[in-house]
């Protein structure tokens, strides 16, 4: 056997059996475009034990979105696990709406000044894709500030509706621990 044809054969099988055979491979059920955060807002401060409204606008073209993943990264503390919210099958194509937080939690009566976190968001579809994630920052003060005005497209409308809330509690990194059993 000629030695060109040998070696042909060969590449051929082993491109074969690693599934790249030069043709295009079909795509797995769900997969597709992701989704897309066309706008967000959140205000950039705020007391300790107010709740926060996080506004998203996303939209996703064969009407698949499925879940919210929200991460938070306090400075000082480090990254909570992610907090999810189902996306209700009337918004799986699109919506505008915000996700509430609710940041005072009774295991931390208090938040040093100044203490620093920004949120993470992604929404994801029922295939897995995910969309380009926005990062928020936010920071504890007290007083002294005005909530800024929402933005298009949140501002354009009476009533933006609660997609879903935020389930993480924060922890005061300065707090004394409790005795460890």
């Amino acid at each position: 056997m000629n030695i060109k044809v040998m070696v042909s054969a060969l590449l051929l099988v082993g491109m074969a059996l690693s599934g790249c055979s030069g043709l295009p491979q079909p795509k797995p059920p769900g997969a597709g475009n992701p989704p897309v955060i066309t706008a967000s807002f959140a205000a950039d401060k705020g007391m300790y034990g107010d709740i926060i409204k996080v506004y998203l606008a996303a939209e996703d073209p064969q009407g698949e979105m499925d879940r919210i993943a929200v991460q938070v990264s306090q400075v000082g503390y480090g990254v909570y696990p992610t907090s999810w919210t189902v996306v209700k099958p009337k918004y799986a194509k699109k919506f505008v709406g915000y996700i509430q937080w609710d940041t005072y939690s009774e295991d931390t009566p208090k938040m040093p000044e100044w203490t620093q976190i920004s949120m993470n968001i992604t929404v994801i579809d029922k295939g897995g894709n995910q969309s380009v994630p926005v990062v928020l920052p936010y920071q504890f003060v007290t007083g002294g500030f005005a909530s800024p005005p929402l933005p298009a497209p949140f501002s354009q409308r009476r009533v933006i509706p609660r997609i879903g809330y935020i389930d993480i509690d924060l922890i005061n990194p300065e707090a004394p621990m409790g005795p460890l059993d």
